[in-house]
């Protein structure tokens, strides 16, 4: 399976989602081609809802630990209540373009 299949599959597992994107950002980074190690996730679901930012990226990152301790280099997280989504009329932050490496 996939790096990018395996967290889509853990994150479905672990809430009820309103919406749910894991994009591989790798190929904007200086790694071999079809690398698997840069991803952006937007996830949306009320099962955060009471949460502060910090509680629900420790909770990604610890249902994440096996992908974070291996091929993973980087994973930014949007995570929003459903309220908080439809105030961002549906649109997660673009990612920076890398800074470092090679390209």
């Amino acid at each position: 399976m996939s790096v990018q299949k395996a967290i889509e599959a853990k994150l479905q597992q672990a809430y009820s989602l309103e919406f749910l994107s894991v994009e591989n950002e790798s190929h904007m980074h200086n790694v071999p081609a079809n690398s698997e190690t840069h991803f952006k996730i937007t996830l949306v679901s009320n099962d955060v809802v009471g949460q502060r930012l910090i509680q629900r990226q420790r909770s990604i990152n610890k249902l994440l630990a096996d992908e974070l301790a291996g091929p993973v280099h980087a994973l930014a997280q949007h995570i929003y209540t459903v309220d908080e989504w439809n105030k961002k009329m549906g649109v997660s932050p673009q990612s920076p373009n890398c800074l470092g490496g090679g390209k």
